[in-house]
């Protein structure tokens, strides 16, 4: 490799001159080197040799657009570049570059001119930074953001038809055969005008739960209310009024989530509260939901009664599974703690990131639509 050495008119290097030419020259995550005015290569570190595949005696004196795919050499990009780092000061770039051997890598670049003290010229400092790697990670994060945006997407229409099938046509026919159940019960005397009462009261009761597994299959409407404000709805209508627990929620996000992200969240809590519901003989829940680490931080906890061995049987019940692989196809985490007489925590945390520019909405309806009956509403 080859470095400029001259320190002045002594013809040596000073020790600050030679620890920083050293390092310079030893570095080997960065490619680090020189231009002159003209753009030919007049230095070469380890750096520039590992990640561009020429040796020093191979590239000094070559014009630096020899790294460059023949697309940019065509609009005259090297040139350019050089232009605009003189005129700005400096220059950064991420494109794609040419190795010795002809293959590409994705290039973080900054060039700075590098004037004397007179204000002339006397060439360029390049960094280049090989960002092929980095770049990859990227794009596959970009494309399981793509395909978890469009998972969602697709369970809350399943859940929707479910939703609308359930309503029209198995709660309509149990509602038929109810009525119908009243009407022969007075037509005929006992003992059969009771036995026929208490069947029609099983059938109203499968009903009532039928209409309420709809309520819960359906869209919660985020994209209307956003997620604090639906949290906040579910919680009132639903904790408060029907079940009679005392909810509690405390939020701080900067701003709304992304759609997939809001929808696995309030699933989870969905969830997380149903938990609370039927196991844990609480009084009261809090829901709290916060920014943390660019995702969302979510805890639902109660003041129930707790039982050690949940958090170690999740193999066991379905409704604690659907959490934790909810969160983990988000590609968070998922857990729980749970105590007996200090309740039970789930705490959970999903990134939000974008899902990106190419995610198109699956046909169908806009998610956040309802299906026509809620718990509180009759059949028609």
């Amino acid at each position: 490799m080859s470095v400029n050495t001259s320190a002045g008119q002594s013809g040596a290097l000073g020790p600050t001159e030679t620890a920083f030419t050293l390092l310079v020259t030893s570095v080997v995550d960065y490619g680090i080197f020189m231009l002159d005015p003209r753009g030919h290569v007049s230095t070469w570190n380890a750096g520039a040799e590992r990640i561009k595949g020429y040796r020093a005696a191979d590239i000094i004196g070559q014009h630096f657009s020899v790294f460059y795919p023949p697309e940019d050499i065509a609009s005259r990009k090297p040139h350019l570049e050089l232009e605009a780092a003189i005129a700005d000061g400096r220059l950064e770039d991420e494109g794609w570059r040419i190795r010795k051997d002809g293959s590409r890598f994705w290039a973080n670049v900054v060039i700075t001119p590098l004037f004397d003290g007179s204000g002339e010229l006397r060439g360029f400092g390049k960094v280049t930074r090989d960002m092929t790697e980095r770049r990859a990670a990227e794009q596959a994060l970009t494309e399981r953001r793509r395909l978890f945006t469009h998972l969602v997407e697709a369970q809350e229409l399943e859940r929707r038809r479910i939703a609308w099938d359930v309503h029209d046509d198995t709660i309509q026919a149990m509602v038929a055969v109810g009525m119908r159940l009243q009407l022969l019960a007075d037509q005929v005397g006992e003992p059969h005008a009771h036995d026929l009462s208490r069947l029609d009261a099983s059938v109203r009761e499968a009903v009532g739960r039928l209409r309420n597994l709809t309520f819960r299959l359906q869209p919660p409407g985020i994209d209307r209310h956003g997620l604090a404000e639906s949290l906040a709805q579910h919680l009132n209508d639903v904790v408060a009024e029907d079940w009679g627990l005392t909810p509690l929620l405390e939020h701080d996000l900067a701003g709304e989530p992304a759609p997939a992200t809001a929808i696995t969240v309030f699933r989870i809590v969905q969830e997380a509260l149903l938990n609370v519901r039927k196991h844990a003989q609480a009084r009261t829940v809090r829901v709290s939901v916060t920014n943390e680490d660019r995702g969302l931080l979510v805890r639902v906890a109660d003041d129930g009664n707790g039982h050690p061995a949940a958090s170690h049987r999740l193999h066991e019940h379905f409704g604690l599974m659907e959490m934790r692989e909810r969160a983990e196809t988000a590609g968070g985490w998922w857990t729980l703690r749970s105590e007996p007489g200090t309740g039970t925590t789930v705490e959970f945390w999903v990134p939000d990131l974008p899902s990106g520019a190419l995610d198109e909405p699956l046909p169908g309806t806009p998610l956040g639509s309802v299906v026509p009956q809620t718990p509180s509403q009759g059949a028609s």
